[in-house]
């Protein structure tokens, strides 16, 4: 079908203007003031309203298997969300088993990943290091469009990477022309402190952040970032949470190194006060990491993010209900990490970025889409608004609102990080390769209509 986006104003990280959009074919086809509907167009007004590149969210986790459990979202599920919120593709990660081929989990992702609502594409962690690894890394780029792999510097005998793993992965991906991103905390720290805090009779949520201060994610994020300096590789530092590991990659920037910063839209408006909660459950539903930080960490996140040091913004959907967080009653060590929230990204960034002028809307659309987009290779393709682009649209209603609650988002799970937060600015239609798939408030997701996308 052809669709006729009419009297909207396209904004893009670049620029305002009035604009009409067409689209065919899963494509921008034209783009320009006035245009004519095409014969059978169907017309959307976009009068008042802000015409925007569908919102990709560079850093969720679908149907993760962690910690015996499996997080709650799938990808048909999570991605459905996704839509009603005004986010039309992700990035998900492919996470081998330690000593698991990479390519093998990459085949069980995609599977996973097939059943998908929205585009989407995929990261692949690297979770040990050998000849094999080094050889599907080059498989990985070269036949399936794997352009980032992911370090864990946390997670002590499990998934993490210890420095001579990041040397070797980091000089492999430099020669292969990949990114590396890295979740940085010292793991060996975390490890230590987790049992400390324990040990002190600590056991609720409470001993979480105390487990891993922001001296244990600056650490990580100076280490990852020197060993990629004398490597000669570009870094990609994932859910930066504190001022302390801020200040590291501004310092690193300053210098001239290339290093992205990527921010979770919860860590500017939660702080730590959560674990103090006397409700068990609600305190255990914060447990993610890194961390919620002090309330003063929060208006350092916003200047980076304004300041460029933060490029894009992610959500790290990765969701447990209350059931599955229960394992972990008598024992914080024991809770699975992750948080929700896809479906709630774009509002809650409008609302307390733009809305409380902290944010220009081209600042919005480049947090949200387009520096996304510029970093892991699917730009222009994605995160703009131009002929030829792929038809990956959100109309945004600025004077429109909403609740946020479990009881009424798409989200599988049974929580909410933002419970009664009422926000203004909403997606009023969602766009997903020239298909309406979110209007009014009704939802018309189709599962596996998503495409894997290579970069």
């Amino acid at each position: 079908m052809t669709l006729l986006i009419r009297g909207g104003t396209v904004v893009t990280a670049d620029q305002e203007r009035r604009a009409d959009v067409v689209c065919e074919e899963g494509v921008i086809r034209a783009l320009g003031p006035d245009l004519e509907a095409p014969a059978g167009a169907r017309v959307i007004d976009a009068g008042g309203c802000y015409v925007m590149p569908g919102g990709i969210d560079p850093h969720t986790h679908m149907q993760l298997p962690v910690m015996g459990t499996v997080a709650v979202d799938d990808f048909c599920s999570g991605t459905a969300a996704a839509l009603a919120g005004g986010t039309t593709m992700i990035i998900d990660f492919a996470i081998p088993e330690p000593d698991q081929a990479p390519v093998d989990a990459f085949r069980q992702w995609r599977e996973w990943g097939d059943q998908a609502c929205i585009d989407y594409a995929l990261h692949v962690a690297i979770t040990w290091w050998g000849e094999r690894v080094a050889a599907d890394m080059a498989t990985l780029v070269d036949e399936h469009g794997v352009s980032s792999f992911k370090h864990y510097m946390a997670y002590k005998g499990t998934i993490m990477c210890d420095d001579q793993v990041l040397y070797d992965s980091f000089r492999r991906a430099r020669d292969l022309g990949a990114l590396c991103t890295v979740h940085a905390e010292n793991g060996e720290l975390v490890d230590k402190l987790r049992d400390e805090v324990y040990a002190q009779g600590v056991r609720g949520p409470a001993g979480h952040p105390l487990s891993r201060p922001p001296a244990v994610e600056a650490e990580a994020a100076h280490r990852a970032i020197r060993i990629a300096e004398v490597v000669g590789t570009p870094l990609y530092v994932v859910h930066t949470s504190c001022k302390d590991a801020l200040d590291v990659l501004a310092r690193a920037r300053l210098a001239g190194q290339r290093v992205h910063g990527e921010v979770l839209v919860q860590h500017l408006v939660i702080d730590d006060s959560v674990y103090a909660h006397p409700d068990w459950r609600f305190a255990a539903h914060h447990v993610m990491s890194p961390p919620f930080r002090p309330k003063q960490h929060q208006e350092a996140l916003w200047a980076g993010l304004r300041a460029g040091v933060l490029e894009t913004t992610a959500t790290d959907h990765c969701a447990f209900c209350t059931d599955q967080k229960a394992a972990g009653k008598d024992d914080f060590r024991q809770i699975p990490n992750g948080t929700g929230g896809v479906e709630d990204r774009m509002s809650v960034l409008w609302h307390h970025g733009v809305g409380a002028g902290r944010l220009t809307r081209t600042e919005f659309v480049r947090a949200t889409s387009t520096a996304a987009a510029q970093i892991f290779r699917l730009y222009p393709q994605k995160g703009t608004i131009a002929v030829g682009s792929d038809a990956d649209l959100v109309v945004w209603d600025p004077a429109g609102s909403r609740t946020l609650s479990a009881r009424t988002h798409h989200q599988k799970l049974d929580f909410s990080l933002y419970e009664g937060m009422e926000v203004v600015g909403v997606p009023a239609v969602t766009v997903s390769r020239g298909r309406v798939v979110w209007e009014r408030g009704q939802l018309q997701a189709e599962r596996g209509a998503g495409r894997y996308v290579p970069r």
